[in-house]
């Protein structure tokens, strides 16, 4: 019975210590995801880095973690990662993901640039949104914007909510738009 009893003993401070663990991870959680996000960006590296060595293609790779996302930026002069309307880059990201989450088991948000295409893409998302919502301004009619990804649909969708006016998906992908609406 006494084994019975210091068997209870240690469960119940292996629970208390598990519980003060806890509590203190609340103020620690912010920098365990921050690692985490670390760690996704440097599997990602990783792997582009040796994808890059098996084409002989050359390129510097940068990793930041921004926005609750870690980030890989492969730094080229050349556009062949890219693709047309930025085929090939979505593909590498999905493989990046693919490479983070076979190694961490757990889904990635990563987001991958190649020689700055996405930048360059948002100003330019950035400039249709804002026509569009003068388009719906001056007209009181909704526009239907160009198929698009889901990245960029973000980038119009934040632009258009910035405007004071309002905005859905519709379709299916790969042929989903963002349609801005008139105010009501």
């Amino acid at each position: 019975m006494s084994e019975e009893v210091d068997q209870t003993t240690e469960e119940v401070e292996t629970t208390e210590v598990v519980e003060a663990e806890d509590t203190d991870s609340t103020s620690e959680a912010p920098s365990k995801r921050v690692a985490a996000l670390d760690n996704e960006g440097e599997i990602a590296a990783d792997y582009l880095e040796e994808l890059l060595d098996i084409a002989d293609l050359d390129g510097d790779i940068d990793t930041y973690t921004e926005g609750g996302r870690a980030h890989v930026s492969i730094v080229t002069d050349g556009d062949l990662l890219v693709g047309r309307n930025g085929e090939v880059l979505e593909a590498l990201q999905e493989l990046a993901r693919l490479a983070v989450m076979t190694e961490t088991g757990h889904r990635s948000r990563l987001m991958l640039d190649v020689a700055g295409y996405r930048d360059k893409r948002r100003k330019v998302l950035q400039d249709l949104a804002q026509d569009a919502v003068a388009s719906v301004n001056d007209s009181g009619e909704a526009v239907r914007l160009a198929p698009m990804n889901p990245f960029e649909r973000k980038i119009v969708h934040d632009v258009v909510a910035e405007a004071g006016l309002v905005s859905e998906s519709e379709g299916e992908e790969p042929q989903r738009r963002v349609v801005v609406l008139p105010k009501a």
